[in-house]
C-alpha cells in the first residue's frame, strides 16, 4: 500500500513538472516570437510559434493569425484568425484581428457579418460601429450608417471623426439643419476645420 501511495506521488509530480517545463518553453518561445516581430523578421517570429503548435490553443492562433497578416500571408492568416474564433466564439479580439486579413483580400460580406456578430454581443462598441457605418457610407447606405454613427456620437458627443462623419451622413441624407448643427459642433473642436467649412458652404 505505501508503495503505491509513493508511485500516485511520483506520477502527480511529473506530469506537474512536464506541464511547468512545457509551459516554460511556450513563454520563452513567444518571448523570441516578439523579438523577432519588433526586428521585422516575421518568418523567425511564426516558426518561433509554431515548434509549439496546438490547434486548441487560442493564444498560439491569434498569435499566428497576427503574425500571418504582418508577413502579408493574408490567406493563412486569415485561417487562424478563424481557428482562435472555433475555440472562443465571443472573442472580440479574434473578430477584429480576421477582419485585417479579410479587408486585404476584399471579402466585404465576411467583414460585415463579423461587425455584426460584433455588435450582436456588444451593441455599444463604438469602434465596430464607427467601422461599419463606414463601409455603408461608401456603399452609399446613408441610413445604415446613420444609425450606426448616431450610436457613436451617444456615446462621444465630442469627438471629431464621430461628428464630423455623421455630419456628412445628415447633409447626404438631404437633412440640412441636423447637418447645420453638427458641422458648427465640429469646428467648436477644430474652428478651422476644411471639412466642417465645406459642407456649411454647400448648405
Amino acid at each position: 500500500m505505501e508503495i503505491l501511495k509513493i508511485a500516485v506521488i511520483i506520477l502527480i509530480f511529473s506530469i506537474f513538472s512536464n506541464g511547468s517545463f512545457a509551459q516554460t518553453e511556450l513563454s520563452e518561445a513567444f518571448s523570441r516570437s516578439y523579438t523577432s516581430e519588433t526586428n521585422g523578421k516575421y518568418t523567425e517570429a511564426i516558426e518561433e510559434i509554431r515548434k509549439h503548435y496546438n490547434e486548441d490553443s487560442y493564444e498560439i492562433n491569434i498569435r499566428l493569425g497576427w503574425l500571418h497578416y504582418q508577413a502579408g500571408l493574408f490567406s493563412e492568416s486569415l485561417t487562424y484568425y478563424q481557428k482562435s474564433l472555433t475555440i472562443m466564439p465571443f472573442s472580440e479580439q479574434a473578430k477584429f484581428g480576421s477582419i485585417l486579413p479579410a479587408a486585404a483580400l476584399g471579402k466585404w460580406d465576411y467583414i460585415i457579418n463579423q461587425y455584426n456578430k460584433i455588435l450582436s454581443i456588444n451593441p455599444h462598441n463604438t469602434t465596430a460601429n464607427y467601422r461599419l457605418g463606414l463601409i455603408y457610407y461608401g456603399k452609399k447606405d446613408f441610413q445604415k450608417s446613420l444609425d450606426l454613427f448616431k450610436r457613436v456620437v451617444d456615446l462621444y458627443p465630442f469627438d471629431y471623426d464621430a461628428l464630423i462623419i455623421l455630419a456628412w451622413t445628415h447633409f447626404q441624407l438631404g437633412k440640412n439643419r441636423e447637418a447645420k448643427v453638427l458641422f458648427n459642433r465640429v469646428l467648436l473642436l477644430s474652428p478651422t476645420d476644411a471639412s466642417a467649412l465645406e459642407g456649411l458652404k454647400q448648405l
